[in-house]
């Protein structure tokens, strides 16, 4: 990681004196450059400090820069190590709020060929466990964001499919009871003319017959009247028999064409109240990553043997006169209070 800006020696801005840096002392935490590298290196209480160059400083993970050799308490240098607590600790500390911590232990001890122990391969080892199990992990979720894509997809062209199968069978219900439609009018219509050729037929043959009798009546002798009237009212008699006849028949009866839908249609259009459903339906997933290791900090920090324990004296507790107490259990906080 490259440096976002300069950086400049810690004991020259000291000077008001701004130099470039190229080193860090992991010790003193400060920036050095050329000239002061030089001395630090010489010096008897720096000379064995180990020193990393800016750039390498920079590549450090931030909680690691975070990380001081000097107690934010007391501004000493750390020395011990208190394994009750799981924290480094200065030579104040142990007057302060380690008192009766028995798992002190020198700091040095405790870093000696710590980047040799088991634990950096361990650690090491896990995290590649880990990065592999969220590779493994992204994978999967990105293949089920696709699976899930797909899935749609289908379920569209099903719906689609569905539709368009609803449609055709509709549309050849539709066009058989239109054809139906059309038959049953044509008979009708037909029925119907044919009935009215012979009624208007008639109606000719009376309007012709109402013309005659007008220029008979005009024209005529006695005697041709006579003749006529008779074959007339033979003509009139007849007609006459004819609409009664047509009257009492069927043939002048009303004939009407309905429609009666399907009443399995009407109960699709009550009853169905959707086209479906769409259910999202769980099931455990088939990544099988490592657990890890449970017992890491036991590798960091070596724990006390029961044999190595020693009871300390921590508090007093006054049981009133008269009164009678029973513990059954004791649990002592880290900061002293049980």
């Amino acid at each position: 990681m490259a440096s976002p800006s300069k950086d400049f020696c810690t004991l020259c801005k000291e000077d008001n004196v701004t130099t470039d840096a190229v080193t860090w002392c992991t010790e003193c935490e400060v920036f050095l450059c050329v000239e002061c590298e030089k001395h630090h290196t010489r010096s008897r209480t720096s000379k064995d400090h180990k020193t990393i160059s800016a750039e390498n400083y920079h590549e450090l993970p931030s909680f690691i820069k975070a990380t001081s050799n000097l107690c934010k308490v007391h501004d000493k240098k750390f020395e011990l190590y208190c394994s009750f607590h799981a924290c480094a600790c200065c030579v104040h500390c142990t007057t302060d709020k380690h008192q009766s911590c028995q798992t002190m232990k020198p700091l040095s001890e405790i870093l000696k060929q710590v980047k040799s122990s088991a634990a950096v391969p361990l650690l090491e080892q896990d995290l590649k466990d880990l990065k592999e199990n969220f590779e493994e992990i992204i994978e999967y979720m990105r293949n089920r964001i696709s699976t899930n894509a797909k899935q749609k997809t289908e379920a569209i062209q099903k719906i689609r499919s569905m539709r368009k199968s609803i449609d055709d069978c509709l549309n050849q219900l539709e066009q058989q009871l239109l054809k139906d439609l059309e038959i049953q009018s044509s008979i009708l219509k037909s029925e119907m003319e044919t009935r009215l050729h012979k009624v208007d037929k008639r109606a000719k043959q009376i309007l012709k017959l109402q013309n005659e009798f007008s220029n008979m009546t005009k024209y005529a002798t006695e005697l041709q009247t006579y003749v006529g009237l008779k074959e007339i009212e033979k003509v009139t008699s007849q007609e006459k028999n004819y609409i009664d006849d047509l009257k009492r028949s069927t043939d002048l009866n009303e004939r009407n064409l309905h429609l009666t839908t399907s009443s399995d249609l009407d109960f699709i259009l009550l009853d169905v109240k959707s086209f479906g459903e769409i259910k999202v339906d769980k099931r455990p997933c088939n990544v099988k990553a490592n657990a890890g290791r449970k017992d890491q900090a036991q590798y960091l920090v070596p724990t006390s043997m029961l044999d190595q324990v020693k009871p300390s004296f921590s508090n007093t507790l006054k049981v009133p006169e008269g009164k009678q107490m029973r513990f059954v259990d004791c649990c002592i906080l880290p900061d002293g209070n049980f």
